[in-house]
Parts: C-alpha cells; structure tokens; sequence
C-alpha cells in the first residue's frame, strides 16, 4: 500500500494554467465529474498523488447538488444492518448483489460520519440536538434518512469544495466535457485507460488528459428522456464513453422515474421529495379521491416504482395532466419548517404547499444501471475505476430504494480510492508517451444548431412515448428504429464535423438510449423498474440475472 504523500514545495495547482501553451496534462489521478463521488475520491486521493477533476460546468453543477431527500445510513438504536439491508433487497427486485448491499450498509455510517467530519451540516434532533434528525421515505421500515433540512445535496457538495479548495495538488478544471477516454493495449487482450480527452469550453480547445488512474463519477442519464429531475449536464456521458471504450454496462433498463416532480413544462423538472409523503402527504386524483391503497400495503410510503406506475396508471386511466400531493396533514408550520427549500420554490412559481395541494407528474430521476465495477471500483479496463450513479455495483438491482444513491457514492468511491492506490504502485507515467495523445479536430462554433436541438429532442420525445414508466414490444421495437436512424445521422455529423460541446453530448444521449433500449429488449419479463405489457409477470428461471451488454470491436 501506497503510504500518503509529503507536502511538495511547487504543487500543480501552483503553475498557472495556459491552455495556450500546452494541450496535455498529466497527473496521478483523473476524476471525471464533481458530485459527491467524484470529489470524496479526490479530497482522499490528494494525500497519495497529484489530482486534476474535470466537470462540465461551472458551480459544479450535477445530480448530487440537486438530492433533496438524504442519505440513508443506520443510525438509531431501533434500527439495525439487517432491516436496511433487507429493505434495499425487498426494494431491487431480486436483482441486487448481496455482497455490495451488505458494504454499502455497513460502511454506510462511517461514510456519514466522514462527510460530517468535512463540514457537512446535517439538520439535527430538537429534542436530541446531539443526534441527526432522521427522516423516512418510501420502501424504508425505519427513520434512517440523515439530511440538511430538504437540501442534502447542496449542502454535501458546498462541504466537500470546501475542504477541497484547502488542497494544494488538486487542479479542477470547469467548463470542461470529456469526449473519450484515452486507452491502449496492455497485454493479454486486456486495455488500460491512460486518461481522456476533453473540450474546454472557456479556451475553445481539446485538452488531453493522461494519467496513471481514472475515475469515472460523471453521474446519470436523465437527459436522455423528455421529462427529467436531471439537471441539463446529465447526458450518460460516463457510460457512454466506458461503453465505446470496451466497458461492460449492465441493467440500462431499469430507469427510476420519480413519482412527484411538480407538474411545469422546464427542462428540467422540479422535485417534490419523497421525504414529503414519509412525513404523511397523501397522493389524490384530481377529483380529490386516494388511489394508493389499491396498489400497495404502505400506501403513499409504497416503494417508488410502485408509486410512479400507479399515477401513470390513474392519469392515462382519467385522462388527467397530474395528480395532488396533499400536504395538509403534516400541517402549515411543520411544512415551512421541515421543506424550506420545496416551500420556496414552490411560491416563486405561485403554489403555496401549506394551503393548496401539489400538481405532480412522474419524471426520469436515476439510472440503476451503468459500467459494471466489482465492490473495489474496479470495471474491466484497467486502471479505469468507477462509482455513483455512472455505474453497476449491483446495490439497486431492479429498483433503488431511495436515498441509497449518496450513500452509494461515497462508500464506493472509498473503496475505489483504496484501489486507486494499489494501482498507483504498478503503474508508471514512463510508459505512455503524451505526444501520441493528440486530438484531431478542434473545437468550433460553425455547426448546424438546428441539427442538433432538432435530433436532442426527437430521442427525448422518443424515449418518453416508447420506452418510458410501461413498455411493450412494439414501443420499443419502434423506438430502437428511430434511434437508429438518429445514431447513423450523429456519428455522420461527428466524423465530418469540427466538435463542439452540443454534438459530444448529443452523441451520447443517443448513446445510451440504444443502450436502453437494447436490454429492455433483452429482459422479457416485467421486474422493478421495466416494465413490459407482453410479458407482466416476474420470470425468475430465466432473468434473475443482470442485462450485460459489451461492444464487440
């Protein structure tokens, strides 16, 4: 094991950044992405190597920053490894990985306590101020949701930049989308990642970045379906990339749809967290009837899934735009107090939640599946590591249960760095010549925008009507043929044209939808997250498996 490195005079954060003078970078350590996976890995991995991150937009923006409901960790005398683990298999479906459940809830209140330790402000008990305030939410037997107030992922990336603008060797670089990763053969068959190349939108260049260790964290896919809690970055960029390069992805089909996202036409819809409906919100039909105890013994507390499949179910039933979230019984003052942020917001665009019920919709929110890793960080390229929503630990299964997904990026981007590390011992920088690494085409502004809003669209829309909350062989058989027709029409723009930020993300969103589509048209049975009108039933002779799919050079 590598032992932490000793404070350097000059550092590389110390040398000023010129992208007029180079376009390649080196370091020990490349992260891709900045929620919270990407920077707990670098906050750790800066005390063992030099560490450069790159991150598609300014202010960090990623799917982390938008969590409200918490992170789900044992923490009350009540409660026990046991009931959270065996509520996260109830939740996956039969598909979770029982090894990486049982990490994940038992390293999960270390984890807790790390981000605690870097200055992360969990809302705390009233009664019990030296205790966290635990909340509960769907598919959960017990309070174990640790947060600050309903703005947990804000407030765990503002702690962990924090700490890291106190690091030296760690370079971040914003403003920048990577295109590819960088590999090379290295031996036996097998293929070593040695970096990435990257457009910086800010300069207008490609950059190379080339280290002895990557780490994908770049997150989720929702941009991929027209409805979406995503923010605008989400475009499966990670997958896609890993896929291209000889990755294993697995369970793309399980796409989890979040049952209330307030009902507005935004590009990316504003949610209302499950957290609302464990403090006792009740979902009504626009006739001001309950449906969810046709559905489900918790009711309004039903796993997500379910909740999602039954307001679709009543809305195409009805013919209504949306269903009520009524949150009169939590009470005026406990509301205001409880979801300040979701309050807010909801009165900037005229609802007041304390007196009027919530127009909510479900809306595209995670991906359970991704690049396949070991419980380690570990995919099948070497020295390329992965964790958070960008991969397949095997924790969700079918179906996540919700505020897992925190805890997942922290535990595993832990057990990546450690990883990481042992890698950084064998791997040398001698062996890769940079001067090799030099990208083609430059980035410019001469393109064809109508193109690719136009075509962005059009798979958004297709995925929505076609391979969405239900599915059936027809749909997605359609779908597979316009996605088709859309990736031949991309990939011809992308070898003929100079690259820009537009057409790498476009790629990749049609990217990952073919690869949607490509096991949901493989899984033929009805399991969590897929469902499928033709085959409604659970078929656990044949599927209880992942969906692995691999690019064949």
């Amino acid at each position: 094991m590598a032992v932490p490195r000793k404070p350097a005079g000059e550092t590389r954060r110390d040398r000023k950044y010129n992208p007029g003078k180079t376009n390649i970078f080196q370091t020990d350590f490349l992260v891709i992405g900045s929620g919270i996976a990407g920077l707990s890995f670098a906050l750790k991995a800066c005390a063992f190597g030099d560490v450069i991150v790159i991150t598609k937009k300014e202010n960090y923006e990623s799917n982390t920053n938008y969590a409200q409901g918490g992170i789900a960790a044992v923490q009350d005398e009540n409660d026990s490894f046991e009931l959270h683990i065996n509520d996260t298999l109830e939740c996956g479906g039969g598909l979770c990985d029982l090894k990486a459940v049982e990490v994940l809830v038992k390293d999960g209140p270390q984890g807790v306590k790390e981000l605690h330790n870097w200055g992360v402000r969990f809302t705390r008990d009233k009664e019990h101020p030296e205790r966290f305030s635990l909340g509960r939410e769907g598919g959960h037997s017990r309070r174990r949701i640790v947060r600050a107030d309903d703005l947990t992922g804000r407030e765990v990336e503002r702690a962990l930049l924090e700490e890291l603008k106190k690091k030296p060797n760690v370079m971040v670089f914003e403003n920048h989308i990577a295109i590819d990763l960088i590999t090379k053969p290295a031996g036996s068959g097998q293929t070593r990642c040695v970096g990435a190349f990257a457009i910086d939108r800010q300069a207008g260049g490609i950059k190379a970045y080339i280290s002895r260790v990557t780490l994908l964290a770049s997150g989720g896919c929702g941009q991929v379906y027209l409805h979406t809690t995503n923010p605008a970055i989400a475009t499966g960029d990670g997958i896609a990339m890993a896929y291209r390069a000889g990755a294993r992805v697995a369970n793309m089909e399980f796409i989890q749809f979040h049952p209330t996202a307030l009902y507005r036409n935004e590009e990316r819809a504003f949610l209302i967290s499950e957290a609302v409906r464990g403090e006792g919100a009740i979902l009504r039909r626009i006739n001001g009837e309950t449906f969810m105890e046709r559905y489900h013994t918790m009711g309004c507390l039903a796993p997500r899934d379910i909740v999602a499949r039954a307001i679709d179910h009543e809305m195409k039933t009805s013919g209504d735009k949306h269903v009520w979230l009524d949150c009169s019984p939590i009470g005026a003052e406990k509301i205001r107090e409880r979801f300040p942020n979701i309050t807010a917001e909801c009165l900037a665009r005229g609802l007041d939640i304390t007196s009027e019920p919530i127009p909510v919709v479900p809306s595209a929110h995670y991906v359970c599946g991704g690049v396949i890793t070991d419980i380690e960080g570990r995919t099948n390229i070497e020295a390329l590591l992965a964790a958070g929503e960008v991969t397949c630990t095997g924790v969700h299964g079918a179906n996540r249960l919700a505020s897992n997904s925190l805890l997942e990026a922290v535990v595993f981007a832990n057990s990546a760095l450690k990883t990481a590390v042992e890698l950084l011992e064998k791997l040398s920088h001698d062996e890769i010549d940079p001067r090799q690494y030099q990208y083609g085409k430059v980035c410019s502004t001469d393109y064809d925008g109508v193109f690719i809003s136009h075509t962005r669209e059009m798979i958004r829309l297709t995925m929505w009507d076609y391979v969405g909350i239900m599915r059936s062989n027809k749909r997605l058989a359609e779908a597979r043929k316009w996605i088709k027709a859309f990736s031949e029409e991309i990939e011809a723009s992308y070898l003929s044209s100079p690259l820009n930020p537009e057409l790498v993300e476009l790629r990749n969103i049609a990217q990952v939808a073919e690869l949607i589509i490509r096991c949901a048209l493989l899984r033929k049975e009805s399991r969590g997250l897929h469902q499928n009108s033709d085959y409604p039933n659970r078929n656990d002779k044949k599927f209880l498996r992942p969906t692995v799919v691999e690019r064949k050079n």
